[in-house]
């Protein structure tokens, strides 16, 4: 993880490496500095796992871990875990774009970091390979830094609530969700274009009403700061209970307002690597919990 510093290396052993990097350059192999973001590199769905391929080279190596882990570990490698995705496939999928919606629907960020292929083939393993999840909601946001992934715009924080930035969505307030489905009888995906996010979220989830809460109460000065320091990326370790940055007391202030308990941790230091609550978590096993 923090690479291997020249100086580490004994003498003789130097000689053979000599070659591979320049006398100024300090490692012979790189650190990884994001790899606290341990949301992105795997993520569980169900009873599976999805060893993620990494869209940026710098950040390409991170998925190792989780895959040696998972087939050598004693705690894991019993257990037979399907892989829905793998760290060498062709596609970029990352997991700070997979979200768990219920026990039949994740919803997947189409974002700079995941790519529409990848969403589709993640479909289609788990449509394949296992009973429960039923839809996969494709969102697409900007795919710009500010919006790197889907939680970072979008989070669920408890069963009819989410905190979301409102810059993800059109002037008329649309945006580009798709639902893919299994057809009947065969091993195609239906797709299914959708236009609002709210109307959306109801339909897969089978509610009546729910609450979009917005990112710095929607102010476009605030939401706007306070995104930029993850203000959307709230880590629900309960329903209605969440953790986020202290800084962000805009955002803050709203959720408490919609009745969610609010757990602030400092954030001068950890928001500079432009990664929330959410993104330093990564859930191994969710408890079922009844509406």
């Amino acid at each position: 993880m923090s690479g291997v510093v020249k100086s580490d290396i004994d003498q003789d052993k130097k000689i053979h490496l000599h070659e591979l990097m320049p006398d100024h350059y300090p490692f012979y192999l790189d650190p990884m500095p994001n790899l606290y973001f341990t949301r992105d590199p795997a993520a569980v769905i169900g009873e599976g796992i999805t060893i993620n391929r990494m869209h940026e080279p710098a950040r390409r190596r991170e998925s190792i871990f989780m895959d040696y882990i998972v087939n050598h570990h004693p705690r894991f490698n019993k257990h037979e875990i399907p892989a829905y995705f793998k760290r060498d496939d062709l596609y970029s999928l990352e997991g700070g774009d997979e979200l768990i919606l219920s026990d039949e629907a994740v919803a997947i960020g189409v974002s700079a970091r995941t790519s529409a292929q990848g969403i589709e083939k993640l479909a289609m393993e788990l449509f394949a390979r296992q009973k429960s999840i039923k839809k996969v909601v494709a969102v697409e946001i900007p795919k710009i830094r500010a919006f790197m992934h889907l939680d970072t715009v979008f989070t669920m924080i408890d069963h009819d609530k989410f905190t979301y930035h409102p810059a993800i969505e059109d002037r008329d307030g649309s945006m580009k969700i798709y639902i893919l489905e299994q057809e009947e009888n065969s091993d195609l995906l239906k797709i299914t274009e959708k236009n609002s996010l709210k109307e959306t979220l109801k339909e897969v989830l089978h509610l009546d009403e729910l609450v979009l809460i917005p990112c710095g109460g929607g102010c476009p000065i605030a939401s706007a700061r306070e995104q930029w320091n993850d203000g959307s990326n709230t880590l629900a370790i309960a329903p209605g209970v969440v953790v986020t940055y202290d800084r962000n007391y805009v955002s803050n202030d709203i959720l408490r307002q919609n009745g969610v308990e609010v757990i602030e941790i400092l954030s001068s230091e950890l928001s500079r690597g432009r990664g929330g609550p959410r993104c330093m978590s990564m859930p191994i096993i969710r408890e079922n919990i009844s509406q």
